[in-house]
C-alpha cells in the first residue's frame, strides 16, 4: 500500500491563447486594424469587463490530477471538460493499491509498518488506515482467486487513488474555479482547486488574477 498527496501537473495549453481571442473577438466589432503588440490582454479585460466571455472560449488549458475517486466524481460533472481518467477496469493493482491521504490527517503518513503508522497518528488516523489495509488485502485476494481488476475494483474505496487529465476553454476554468474554490465545496475538492487557481494565475494573471 502506497500513500500519496493530491497534486496537480500542467500538460499544455493553447500558445496564442489571447493572442487568438482578440483576433476572434475583433471580429464581432471588425475592429482588427486595432491589434498590436500587447492589445490582446487590454482586449481581453474589455470584454470581460462587458460580460463578453463568449471569447474566451478560443483560449483553452489542459491539467492532469492526482486525487481520490470522490473528487474525480465531482470533476467530471463538469460535463464542458474533456477526460481521460485511469481505468479501475484495466489497470491491475496487484502490486498495491495507492491511497490518497485524507485533508483532515494532521500526520503525513511518511510509511507503513505491519498496519501502524510511523509517525504519532491519531485514533482516526489509525482507523482509516485501517479500513484501507482491509480493502487493499481484499482486493488483492480476489485477483489471486483469478477475479478480473474489473471486478475485483468493486472492493477499492473513495479513497483510491486516481489520475484524471481535463482540458477545458478558459471560460470554463472560470466556472470551474468560481463553483470549486469557496468554503461551500468539499475540502479536497477545493485543494485541487486552489492548486489549479494558482497555476492559472501565473500563466494568463488577466483572467484568472480575481
Amino acid at each position: 500500500m502506497k500513500l500519496v498527496k493530491p497534486s496537480i501537473e500542467f500538460m499544455d495549453m493553447n500558445s496564442m491563447g489571447l493572442e487568438l481571442i482578440e483576433k476572434a473577438g475583433r471580429t464581432c466589432y471588425k475592429s482588427e486594424d486595432k491589434i498590436g503588440e500587447g492589445t490582446d490582454k487590454i482586449f481581453v479585460k474589455k470584454i470581460m469587463d462587458r460580460g463578453h466571455n463568449a471569447m474566451l472560449e478560443f483560449g483553452w488549458m489542459c491539467y492532469k490530477v492526482i486525487c481520490n475517486r470522490g473528487v474525480t466524481h465531482e470533476i467530471v460533472r463538469h460535463r464542458l471538460f474533456s477526460f481521460a481518467q485511469e481505468s479501475t477496469r484495466y489497470c491491475n493493482y496487484k502490486g498495491g493499491v495507492s491511497f490518497i491521504i485524507p485533508h483532515w490527517s494532521k500526520n503525513i503518513f511518511e510509511g507503513i509498518n505491519e498496519g501502524k503508522c510511523l509517525v504519532v497518528c491519531a485514533e482516526k488516523e489509525q482507523i482509516w488506515l485501517d479500513h484501507k489495509l482491509y480493502c487493499e488485502q481484499v482486493y488483492q485476494q480476489m485477483i489471486d482467486l483469478g477475479q478480473t481488476p474489473q471486478d475485483a475494483r468493486d472492493n477499492l474505496p473513495i479513497a483510491t487513488k486516481t489520475e484524471i487529465v481535463m482540458a477545458g476553454n478558459y471560460r470554463e476554468w472560470m466556472h470551474f474555479f468560481e463553483q470549486r474554490l469557496p468554503g461551500a465545496a468539499h475540502p479536497q475538492m477545493r485543494e485541487i482547486s486552489h492548486m489549479i487557481h494558482k497555476d492559472a494565475i501565473e500563466r494568463v494573471p488577466v483572467l484568472f488574477n480575481k
